[in-house]
């Protein structure tokens, strides 16, 4: 078989030999272990690294070698090499906790919240943490810990490992032992978490919610089972019922503070952020220095407006727990807070400790990035925020071929004989899908960081509009649409658009104006500002065909700079890198140009640019495009009271300003990447 292809055949053989050689090697070094011949297995394992340096196992098990031999610090850098390459692999917060837990209890305690948070089987640190609970005197924590022990130590070891194999992203495997193990148990429980676990991996979110519902059906007391529900209605944007099942958790066990959580949470995703200021606020009379609880107060605060309120919540975060990132990135994301120079080298000396969190280290990063940006310093704030997306990116797997080809879909389908198949009759003066009885929704889509903020601000400030938020409906039935599978099934939507009847698309339009009304106040009109909804105009206009549609459009450079320099809280994977913003930028271009001409006089473009230089025409541009009339509150939009979710919320709570125009500029060098793949399109 070798003789006709003797080349590929001799790689094949060194290909299998190398991977042979470091298995044995592995193999090896753990025995060396077990013997507790530490300086061997160390010497086997360093010699790995220095030809497999991401190497999964050799980094752990040189980690433990170092603890064995007394040494923590090398340990700990070792660990935090692991987590850059594998920032969600659970061991390695277990084996840090091991390391802090004679040293620093509460270093050691996050640690092993962190490992359980990712894979709930190890028992040993919840052995850990029921002994250093109690220590702390945190006597319900400890308790919750022991049942932990109790219920992983009772669980066949089939399920156990299938727990860990999908902390380690082997979820293939995973799957096929949860599935086999469902052929002799189809009613075990746990398996059926588990799987719903794996689905939530593969980003199966329907068969995931499916799996859950039917693990709740056969045990309704399952409350770990009721709590993933939460989480996964959560990602599937059904905020409502994810309420629903929190306050069902919080009513069967009152003081578990992770339902307390889950209540104050979802109360957040729909809205009743005082509801969830008050939640957040008991816990912390029960835990004061809880930092997650601290930073989820102060973004609540920071949503209605109390922006001091919010700053005292993200200070005292930042004091509880060394290294937590996150309080000094929300901060910088007040986009008002001003860094003294001792915060700035208090930052500057944990982004640089060895043992900073992997996730730790990109907030650092981001929020220095905005330090230096204020201070003029803007080689170096470029740095770090060049340092922060090359850190975050590592944790996606943003496919921008994968984009293009979507939106390119949507080109090929949403063709002007589409939309007039399903034009309403001459003479009818409201399409079956959209009453005059009904709100109707103005969409403000485009690029983030682009305007449509201050727009939403602008509008909302008239008696007729009802604010609400970046609404996840729209997005969430386009998941629908696809139908079920994997992320690398084919696609059912936009194609599925054509095999709609006027009946199916009017009744998926009732159900958005019906959906919604959870985040209105009865305003005949309202806005649902989703940027990324400019990828489903054609599914807009088919479903709400009264719909009103406006373009927030920025110069792209400036716009891109403003994507590159923002940590999002969720979704906008293209940002954290130059030239995937360039390509995101051309695509939503082209698509608008589409939705253009395919739907003329559709569309309002809204320049920011135009709106800073000549508000109060831009204003009465937009408000007779919408079809209300003018309101003096709108030229005053800065004054309107209201919840603000997104990143500009401070800055539309101040008069209009032209200072960030051209900020891009003192960056112009760096940006390349970028101002090569935009310059062709402007």
């Amino acid at each position: 078989m070798g003789v006709s292809e003797p080349t590929n055949s001799e790689g094949k053989t060194k290909q299998f030999s190398n991977v042979s050689s470091m298995s044995d090697s592995i193999t090896e070094a753990k025995l060396l272990l077990q013997k507790k011949q530490f300086s061997n297995a160390l010497a086997i394992t360093s010699n790995l690294l220095t030809r497999y340096p991401d190497n999964i196992e050799a980094l752990y098990l040189t980690a433990v070698c170092q603890r064995y031999l007394q040494q923590p610090q090398q340990a700990l850098a070792t660990l935090n090499t692991l987590k850059s390459y594998h920032p969600n692999y659970a061991r390695a917060y277990q084996e840090e906790g091991h390391n802090y837990r004679l040293s620093n209890s509460q270093a050691a305690i996050s640690a092993y919240e962190k490992a359980v948070q990712l894979n709930a089987a190890l028992i040993a640190s919840w052995k850990n943490l029921n002994e250093l609970y109690r220590a702390e005197g945190q006597i319900w924590s400890a308790d919750h810990a022991q049942n932990q022990v109790d219920y992983w130590s009772g669980m066949p070891q089939a399920l156990v490992s299938v727990s860990s194999l999908i902390n380690e992203d082997n979820v293939v495997k995973a799957e096929e032992i949860c599935r086999f193990f469902l052929k002799t148990q189809p009613k075990h429980t746990e398996a059926m978490r588990l799987l719903a676990a794996i689905g939530v991996k593969h980003k199966v979110l329907d068969d995931a919610e499916f799996l859950l519902e039917s693990c709740l059906h056969f045990d309704p007391e399952f409350h770990q089972a009721r709590l993933d529900y939460v989480n996964v209605l959560h990602k599937r944007q059904r905020y409502e019922k994810a309420l629903e099942q929190a306050l069902l958790l919080r009513s069967k066990s009152p003081n578990d503070v992770r339902y307390q959580m889950a209540v104050a949470n979802e109360s957040q995703a729909v809205g009743e952020f005082n509801q969830a200021i008050h939640i957040y606020r008991e816990i912390l009379n029960q835990l004061p220095d809880n930092s997650g609880v601290l930073i989820m107060l102060g973004h609540a605060y920071k949503t209605v407006g109390e922006t001091d309120n919010a700053v005292a919540a993200y200070q005292k975060a930042g004091a509880c727990q060394e290294n937590f990132g996150d309080a000094f990135w929300s901060l910088a994301n007040l986009k008002t807070y001003s860094f003294s120079a001792d915060e700035i080298t208090t930052m500057q000396a944990r982004e640089q400790a060895s043992d900073t969190p992997f996730e730790d280290r990109f907030h650092l990063s981001f929020a220095l990035g905005k330090a230096f940006e204020d201070a003029g310093d803007y080689s170096q704030a470029f740095s770090y925020y060049a340092k922060g997306n090359a850190l975050k990116k590592q944790q996606l797997g943003y496919q921008a071929a994968r984009v293009d080809a979507e939106c390119k879909a949507q080109i090929e389908v949403c063709t002007p004989a589409l939309f007039s198949q399903h034009a309403p009759p001459s003479n009818t003066p409201n399409p079956p899908s959209i009453q005059t009885s009904q709100a109707t929704p103005i969409f403000i889509v485009g690029l983030p960081r682009a305007g449509s903020t201050l727009l939403e601000q602008i509008l909302s400030s008239h008696s007729m509009v009802d604010g609400t938020m970046e609404l996840p409906n729209i997005m969430s039935l386009s998941h629908r649409l696809n139908g079920r599978g994997g992320i690398d099934k084919p696609k059912r939507y936009p194609q599925v658009l054509a095999e709609l009847s006027a009946e199916q698309l009017g009744k998926f339009g009732e159900e958005f104006i019906r959906d919604t009304e959870v985040y209105r106040q009865g305003a005949p009109f309202f806005i649902d500002k989703m940027p990324n909804n400019f990828r489903h105009i054609g599914l807009i206009h088919l479903i709400l065909p009264n719909a009103i549609i406006i373009d927030a459009r920025r110069d792209p450079m400036s716009c891109g700079f403003s994507i590159f320099k923002q940590l999002f809280a969720e979704g906008q994977e293209f940002s954290y890198n130059l030239e995937d913003i360039g390509k995101y930028y051309n695509n939503y271009v082209e698509l608008m140009a589409h939705w253009n001409t395919t739907l003329p006089g559709k569309i309002l473009k809204m320049q920011y640019e135009d709106i800073v230089t000549d508000f109060e025409e831009q204003v009465r541009k937009l408000l007779d495009f919408c079809g209300l009339p003018f309101e003096e509150s709108c030229l005053n939009f800065y004054k309107t009271k209201r919840s603000v979710r997104t990143a500009s919320a401070e800055q539309v709570r101040q008069p209009i300003y032209q200072s960030g125009m051209q900020q891009w500029k003192h960056f112009e060098s760096d940006l390349g990447p970028l101002s090569t793949l935009v310059s062709a399109l402007t």
